[in-house]
C-alpha cells in the first residue's frame, strides 16, 4: 500500500476536531453557565492552549494531569493534547492523598493543570509543575500565538490521548490508556447504534474524570454539537439545559433520578428533545425507570459498558417510555464481537456461565488476549442472542475488610451486593482481609452480620426482584459518585449492644459519623 495512502487512514482526533470547527465555526460548541464559545472560538483558544503547552517542554507521549471540577477549560486541555500528542490523565478529585498519589505517579505527568480550589489536594500529593486554571491558564492562553506543529504531532492513532482510572474496587484504581483510535470509534459506534445526529448536544454533568463524560463530550464536540458543562448533579440546572437544547443521550445515573424526578415534578419544564436516556438499568428500581421515561417521553438505555470499552458491548437495548422492565438481560452492540469463555480463553457451552470477552474499535489500547478484552462479570445466553447476567467475578471492599467473591453463592453473599453495593462480611475480633492477593489484619472490632453499605437513593429492591436479607445506610453527609456508587469511605465498624457503629479515617472526604441500630431495608 502507498505510503499517503497509509497515513490518509490514520485520522486523529484533534484533526477531525479541526475540521468540524472550522465547517461550523459559528455553532455553539461548549456552554458553561454564562460562558458560551463557539467553534470557532474554541478552536484558537485549543490552538494557542497547544502552543502554552509546547512553550512548557509538554513533547509527544507525555502526561499532563488534571485536577479539576466540570468546566469548558477540562475539554480545552483534552483538546490541546491531542493536537501535540499528549495524554491527558483525568485525576478523579475525590480520591484520598494515598490514592491520588498513586494514581499520579502510575502516569509520571510532566505538567498539571489544576483547579485552584484543589490545587491544596494535588500539592499534597505530588511535586509536578501546575498551571493553574483560572487566571493564570487565561493569561497564558492570550499570550501565546497558535504553534505551526499543532495538528502535525500525531503519527499514529494508537497514541495515547486519556488515561481514565477504574474505580479501585479490586485495589488501587487502574489507568485505562484511551487512544485517537479508541475516542474515534466510541464516537461513530455509539452515534450509529442510537441514530444520533449531528447537532445533538450531551449534558456533561457526571464528573469528566469518569468516561460518561469525556468520552461523549469528545464524542459531541467531533459530531457539532453543543456540550452543555455542568459541575455534577444539579437537577434544576440540568432539566432547564434540557429545555434549551436538544440532547442525544441524557446521562442520569443510578442514585441520580430522586432527586431529578423530584425536580420535573415541581418544574416540567418542556423537553427540546432527548433521543435516549439513563444508563445501567440492573442499578435502577423498575418503577424509576418508568416514571423519567415518561416524563421525557423518551427510551432508557440498558447499558452495560466499562471504562476500557466504552458504553459497547452490551449496550444496544432501550426500554420503550412508560415500561416497566421486567427482563434486564443485554443485547450486543453494534460494531464489536463477544464470547463467552472460561478462565484459558475457550468459549464455554451453552448455559454454561462464562467471562465476558469482547473485541471492538472502541477499546483501551491496553487490552489483550484472544478472547480481546475481558470483563469481570459473567453471563448466560438467553433467548434471541441476549445474555444474561449470571454473577460478578471480581471482588467488592470496604478498605480492610474482607472482599466477597460473587462466585460464592447466594447463601455466602446475596446476589444484589453484584449489582454495585459494597459489603464487609461478619468475622471474628481479628481477621483477615484479601484485597488484591494481599493481606491486611485488622483487630480490636467484631461484627456478627453481614455489613452493606448502600446506594443513596437507589432503594432495597432491584428489577429481578432481589434484595439484601439487612441494609444499613451510611450518613446522609456522605455523597454518591454521580455514576451512582457511595463515596469510598474507609470506616470502622464494631457491633456494641447490637449497633452498628463507625467512624472515618482521617484524610477522606467528609463522611460524618455513622450509626445506625435498626434494619434500614424495612426487611
Amino acid at each position: 500500500m502507498l505510503p499517503e495512502v497509509i497515513r490518509a487512514g490514520r485520522a486523529d482526533l484533534y484533526s477531525i476536531f479541526r475540521t468540524r470547527a472550522q465547517d461550523c465555526a459559528e455553532a455553539l460548541a461548549i456552554e458553561d453557565g454564562s460562558k458560551k464559545l463557539t467553534y470557532g472560538e474554541l478552536l484558537g483558544r485549543v490552538d494557542r492552549l497547544a502552543a502554552v503547552f509546547l512553550a512548557r517542554g509538554v513533547a509527544p507521549g507525555d502526561r499532563i494531569a488534571i485536577l479539576s471540577h466540570n468546566r469548558s477549560e477540562y475539554l480545552e486541555v483534552e483538546l490541546a493534547a491531542a493536537g501535540i500528542g499528549a495524554i491527558v490523565a483525568c485525576l478523579n478529585w475525590r480520591l484520598a492523598r494515598d490514592e491520588l498519589q498513586h494514581c499520579i505517579n502510575l502516569v509520571e505527568p510532566v505538567l498539571a493543570t489544576v483547579e485552584p480550589d484543589l490545587s491544596e489536594a494535588y500539592r499534597a500529593a505530588a511535586t509536578t509543575p501546575c498551571l493553574a486554571i483560572g487566571p493564570d491558564l487565561e493569561m497564558a492562553i492570550a499570550g501565546a500565538e497558535p504553534d505551526p506543529r499543532t495538528g502535525t504531532m500525531v503519527d499514529d492513532p494508537e497514541a495515547g490521548l486519556t488515561i481514565l482510572y477504574t474505580s479501585g474496587t479490586t485495589g488501587l484504581p487502574k489507568g485505562a490508556l484511551i487512544s485517537h483510535r479508541a475516542h474515534i470509534a466510541r464516537s461513530m459506534a455509539f452515534a450509529a447504534q442510537l441514530a444520533l445526529d449531528p447537532s445533538d448536544g450531551f449534558i456533561a454533568w457526571a464528573p469528566m474524570f469518569h468516561m460518561a463524560s469525556t468520552d461523549h463530550a469528545l464524542a459531541t464536540i467531533l459530531r457539532g454539537g453543543t456540550v452543555v458543562m455542568v459541575d455534577g448533579l444539579q437537577p434544576a440546572v440540568i432539566n432547564e439545559a434540557l429545555s434549551r437544547h436538544r440532547i442525544g443521550w441524557f446521562v442520569m445515573m443510578p442514585g441520580s433520578l430522586d432527586a431529578f424526578v423530584a425536580e420535573r415534578r415541581a418544574n416540567p419544564l418542556p423537553v427540546k428533545g432527548i433521543k435516549v436516556c439513563g444508563a445501567m438499568a440492573d442499578l435502577v428500581p423498575p418503577h424509576q425507570i418508568a416514571e423519567l421515561t415518561a416524563f421525557l417521553d423518551t427510551p432508557y438505555l440498558n447499558s452495560f459498558g466499562a471504562t476500557e470499552t466504552g458504553l459497547p458491548p452490551g449496550t444496544a437495548d432501550l426500554i420503550a417510555p412508560g415500561v416497566t422492565p421486567d427482563r434486564l438481560s443485554k443485547r450486543i452492540s453494534a460494531f464489536c464481537e463477544v464470547r463467552l469463555v472460561d478462565p484459558d480463553d475457550h468459549e464455554v457451552p451453552d448455559g454454561t456461565p462464562g467471562e465476558m470477552g469482547r473485541k471492538s474499535g472502541g477499546l483501551c489500547r491496553l487490552q489483550q488476549g484472544r478472547a480481546g478484552c475481558r470483563s469481570a462479570d459473567e453471563f448466560v445466553p438467553g433467548e434471541a442472542g441476549r445474555l444474561q447476567t449470571a454473577a460478578r467475578v471480581s471482588f467488592y471492599r470496604v478498605r480492610g475488610f474482607s472482599q466477597i467473591d460473587q462466585r460464592k453463592g447466594p447463601a455466602a453473599c446475596p446476589r444484589s451486593p453484584a449489582r454495585g453495593l459494597i459489603c464487609a462480611p461478619a468475622r471474628s475480633s481479628a481477621h483477615h482481609a484479601r484485597s488484591s492477593h494481599k493481606r491486611h489484619k485488622r483487630s480490636g472490632h467484631c461484627c456478627d452480620q453481614l455489613l452493606i453499605l448502600a446506594l443513596h437513593g437507589i432503594g432495597t429492591r432491584f428489577a429481578d426482584g432481589q434484595g439484601p436479607s439487612r441494609l444499613h445506610h451510611v450518613s446522609d453527609e456522605a455523597k454518591p459518585f454521580a455514576v451512582g456508587r457511595v463515596e469510598q469511605i474507609d470506616l470502622e465498624f464494631g457491633c456494641q449492644n447490637g449497633r452498628f457503629r463507625g467512624h472515618q479515617r482521617k484524610g477522606r472526604v467528609s463522611a460524618g459519623a455513622v450509626e445506625r441500630g435498626r434494619n434500614d431495608s424495612g426487611m
